[in-house]
């Protein structure tokens, strides 16, 4: 690995500069730019108009000069041009021609952010026209980072003249005599048309619904409005939108008005993921004036317009997985959804329920290779609670990756619908999307790379159902709505990637519950962001994220009574509403100690219900250790105990560990359950990490008893709990009895887990045990020696390990910390399995002459001829001669630098698939995003950080071939997040333009194409 050092002293570094040369820090921005920009406007949003000098009938063959000033406050992060002109057109800022088309059916895009200083600007244009109808048209859209920026269109607020005087195009020249420009109407005026086709919004009939139910298609959001990321709904029944990019719209629509109307809301907080209009407010999530945070809005003087802004609580990150939905609880408490780069703020109750946590793992974990966030750490996604003035902040539960949203059935119960980590498919971390139970105090084991909790341990809660791959976004109970009994008491789930609205029907069970899912909705490309349901009962969805193409849809019950009536849910369940209210009870305890408690929580700690047990738990754990230590060491009912001594583990001191050990290898040596077995593992594991490493006569009894309990016809996950152990004690027998189960296992995520348990085993090895180790690595080797065991497990399952795009390295991983521990002997002796496996070059292909520099004009007409008759094979080569193969994963194979390709279409449609290929860097993901660090001695290194610990962050830098850089932290003078994407443009300018579109037709055929190996 490289440090700094070995790259040449030049104003970046130098794999940054050969990738992205055109990529500078544009630092600055702020809430003052982004205000300053918004009150210079009117309250309707900007739409660039047709103008044209106002010198009388237009003749043939005129040239006509256009100039408008603007002021930048900051400096610019991104500036995108687009222009056209009847006939000719030709762009100047500050002077320097930046753009020129000479057909009016093909406008100029250009990124002019180089051309644009901080100040005072002038953007100027000469029109020309041939005969007949004359006119130039123009938008300029600014952004000062994440929060947004102006638009500077044509409109008849310009100046123009029929004089190109020396210097006209300049910033000093003073323009006397100019008149204001002759407007003929917004872009979509005949006889131009809309020449810039906007994005629309899936239509209805591209819709599946479930029978009885009817959607319709409100409004499909223009380019100015933006792509709308979260909503909810005003005392007035408006909804209160947050578009991508800038601030709020206010959207007013109700049954039987023929349109929507917009305006837009002129405040001090943008880039909201959150919102909520409740108790005469508006609380947002979002980026204010003290930064990202939660702020409350008011409107003080009844103009109907939020004339005051106070911050609640600032936060430490935004984006994608920062500070989510706001939501108003029965308890008439603010409760807030943050994800997991989001740090619990500042001023959190010391009493909180959830407390006491850590990452809890008792053998080293791995991060995620590909850096997504390195360096996070317990607690995770979390939910928090505040009054309604942002006072006495408490955490409540924690444990999510990226939920989004949450919402309270009609009993109080809150629910969410958590993200997974489609990286890490093929792992044996790998957890699903879930619908979860979220109570008082609740864990839910979230932890960064392979260091995922089983839903198993028990100081973690499990789902109430796991979904399937997808992302999670809006999440609504029907309560409000006028859908049949059924459908009213289904949670919504939407699902971003696959376009669907899931209704999961729960059913008490216990003190929690269980459920089913049916799919509501769904529709290709549809990017279900977030809902609501209005005061007609109906629920209201909109699309976007990304800069996607947004909708507004209502869907309304259209079904008979009859039908109606015949969905009427199951009678309630009185016994299952006992128990959910003995919980809550209990969670009453969760705060400060209280008087008196422990005697009316202890009956509880042997509930047969796992969820009262925890709360159970959570109760006695906020309670002076003092006054329940000696209770819980003589406690003598099983699941008692085994909740006592796990809660004693979690909150005592290490005075207590050799009295907690031996309570719980007493347990162990009795009859248990495997519930109860993995319960006394779990707390014997929580003794060694909170306590420290037993001593070596208490290691060696502990072994013993574990070897007991471990045995090839057992249970898979208390085999591998068991090795877990062993391998921490260090077990001279566990080799041996892990080689065993390894080749046993059925799946290959148990297979995995077997050989990440014993990478770290560092002695004890025998040479042929080393051997039936390695040769897991070798699948695809065929000269590597393999057992009859590895060789029939790869016949069987017909390939090596592989899925999700972190599971490679991953993999690589694991190999390369278990050769870590061989001696200089075992090394020699193993060379064969130990030598890398042998690479080929690709194939020879004939070498592609430039072509053209792809645009969307060119190509979005041509989109139509995307259909089935187009060729997969020539889709296929097209894929592999722009090398689209280097950095992403399509079926199973290629590169993992950028996302993995095989569903894209479900996701995408085939307009906004054809952008990210051509402008990458028009909607970069958090989960690729590359940060630029500035360092003290003014080098600048773009990357992407992949470790960080200690007084060092490792970055990935380059294209294609990434390559590790250390940098030290005393050398970093800031850091800020990559606008531009690792991906370059330009790699498609080798193809032809059939050859494009068998691109698409390849791309969005998914897992049927054939697969694509160089």
């Amino acid at each position: 690995m490289r440090t700094l050092n070995d790259f040449p002293r030049t104003p970046r570094s130098l794999l940054t500069r050969l990738f992205h040369p055109s990529l500078t820090p544009r630092r600055g921005g702020g809430f003052q730019a982004i205000l300053l920009a918004c009150l210079a406007g009117p309250l309707t949003l900007p739409a660039q108009e047709w103008i044209w000098h106002d010198g009388g009938e237009i003749q043939p063959n005129e040239r006509r000069v256009f100039r408008k000033e603007f002021v930048t406050t900051y400096q610019v992060a991104s500036a995108d041009l687009v222009a056209a002109g009847y006939n000719e057109i030709e762009v100047f800022i500050n002077g320097k021609s930046v753009a020129r088309s000479d057909d009016w059916q093909k406008p100029a895009r250009a990124d002019v952010v180089a051309a644009i200083r901080t100040g005072r600007n002038v953007i100027a244009v000469r029109g020309k026209n041939d005969s007949g109808a004359a006119a130039i048209l123009l938008k300029l859209k600014i952004r000062y980072g994440n929060l947004g920026g102006p638009d500077i269109v044509t409109d008849k607020n310009w100046i123009s003249s029929d004089k190109e005087e020396e210097g006209w195009e300049g910033l000093h020249f003073k323009p006397e005599g100019w008149t204001k420009a002759r407007s003929f109407g917004k872009l979509g005026v005949e006889p131009w048309g809309n020449i810039l086709p906007a994005k629309r919004a899936v239509p209805v009939e591209e819709l599946s619904i479930l029978d009885g139910f009817e959607v319709e298609l409100l409004h499909s959001a223009t380019e100015e409005e933006g792509s709308w990321v979260c909503m909810t709904v005003d005392n007035q029944g408006r909804f209160i939108i947050s578009p991508d990019p800038g601030g709020l719209l206010r959207v007013t629509w109700s049954p039987g008005a023929k349109e929507v109307g917009i305006e837009r809301l002129n405040l001090e907080v943008h880039g909201a993921q959150g919102l909520l209009h409740a108790l005469d407010s508006l609380y947002i999530s979002g980026e204010g004036p003290d930064g990202p945070g939660i702020y409350r809005l008011t409107d003080d003087d009844g103009d109907d317009r939020f004339d005051h802004t106070r911050l609640l609580k600032k936060f430490s990150d935004g984006g994608d997985h920062g500070p989510h939905a706001i939501v108003l609880g029965p308890d008439k408490k603010l409760y807030y959804m943050n994800g997991n780069r989001t740090k619990p703020p500042e001023g959190i109750s010391p009493f909180s329920p959830y407390r006491n946590y850590g990452e809890d793992h008792l053998l080293p974990q791995a991060p995620d290779p590909r850096g997504h966030n390195v360096g996070v750490t317990a607690p995770g996604g979390y939910v928090a609670r505040s009054d309604p003035d942002g006072e006495n902040w408490e955490l409540m539960l924690a444990g999510f990756r990226n939920a989004y949203d949450l919402a309270f059935n009609a009993e109080g119960e809150m629910f969410t619908y958590d993200s997974d980590m489609e990286w890490d498919w093929g792992a044996p971390w790998y957890r699903p999307t879930r619908i979860l139970h979220c109570v008082s105090g609740g864990e839910y084991g979230w932890r960064n790379g392979s260091g995922k909790w089983p839903d198993y341990y028990a100081d973690s809660l499990p789902s109430v159902i796991d979904v399937g791959i997808g992302s999670p976004t809006g999440v609504k109970f029907g309560t409000q709505s006028h859908f049949p009994d059924r459908y009213r008491k289904a949670f919504y789930a939407h699902d971003w990637t696959y376009g669907r609205i899931l209704a999961i029907h729960l059913s008490p069970e216990g003190a929690s519950y269980t459920g089913s899912i049916d799919t509501l909705l769904q529709g290709r490309a549809l990017n279900v962001t977030d809902l609501e349901f209005g005061p007609d009962g109906a629920m209201y969805f909109i699309t976007g994220g990304w800069r996607k193409p947004t909708g507004l849809y209502r869907v309304s019950w259209s079904g008979s009574p009859d039908e109606s009536r015949a969905k009427k849910s199951a009678a309630p369940d009185a016994k299952a509403a006992k128990a959910r209210a003995l919980r809550r009870r209990l969670e009453s305890l969760h705060g400060e100690p209280t008087p008196g408690a422990v005697d009316l929580i202890w009956p509880h700690l042997d509930s047969p219900d796992r969820w009262i047990r925890y709360a159970a738990r959570i109760a006695i754990e906020a309670q002076d250790p003092k006054l329940w230590k000696n209770r819980a060491l003589g406690e003598t009912r099983t699941n008692a105990s085994l909740t006592a001594l796990l809660a004693l583990a979690r909150v005592g001191d290490a005075s207590l560990h050799q009295e907690l050990t031996a309570a719980l290898l007493r347990r162990l040596r009795t009859k248990l359950t495997e519930e109860q077995n993995l319960t006394a593992l779990r707390a014997l594991d929580l003794v060694f990490i909170r306590m420290g490493r037993p001593e070596s006569g208490p290691a060696r009894s502990a072994i013993d008893v574990l070897l007991s309990l471990q045995h090839p016809s057992g249970t898979v996950r208390l085999n591998q709990e068991l090795t877990r152990t062993l391998v921490y004690l260090e077990a001279p027998e566990v080799i041996g009895r892990a080689l065993d189960l390894l080749e046993a296992a059925p799946t290959q995520e148990d297979r995995v887990q077997y050989l990440f348990l014993l990478r770290n085993v560092k002695s004890g090895w025998t040479l042929e045990q080393r051997r039936r180790y390695f040769a897991w690595f070798n699948l695809d080797r065929k000269d590597a020696p393999h057992s009859d065991t590895v060789h029939k497990w790869f016949a069987d399952v017909g390939r090596a390990f592989n899925d999700g795009a972190s599971f490679p390295r991953y993999f690589a991983n694991i190999r390369k910390v278990a050769a870590a521990t061989l001696s200089e002997t075992e090394t020699r002796e193993l060379a064969d399995l130990l030598k890398p496996p042998e690479t080929f070059p690709a194939p020879a292909r004939v070498a592609r002459e430039f072509v053209a520099n792809w645009t969307m004009e060119m190509l979005v007409p041509e989109l139509d001829r995307v259909d089935g008759k187009r060729s997969l094979a020539q889709g296929r080569e097209a894929y592999l001669a722009a090398q689209c193969h280097q950095c992403h994963r399509f079926n199973n194979e290629g590169g993992d630098v950028g996302p993995d390709l095989t569903g894209v279409a479900s996701r995408f449609n085939r307009h906004d698939l054809l952008e990210s290929i051509l402008e990458p860097s028009k909607t970069v993901s958090d989960l690729f995003q590359d940060t630029t660090f500035l360092l003290h001695d003014g080098e600048e290194v773009t990357g992407r950080i992949i470790q960080e610990n200690g007084g060092r962050v490792i970055v990935e830098v380059g294209f294609v071939i990434r390559e590790p850089l250390i940098l030290f932290k005393k050398d970093i003078a800031s850091r800020q997040a990559s606008t531009l994407s690792p991906m370059p443009q330009g790699l498609v300018g080798v193809l032809t333009k059939d050859d494009m579109l068998d691109l698409l037709a390849y791309l969005e055929s998914g897992m049927k194409a054939p697969v694509a190996k160089p």
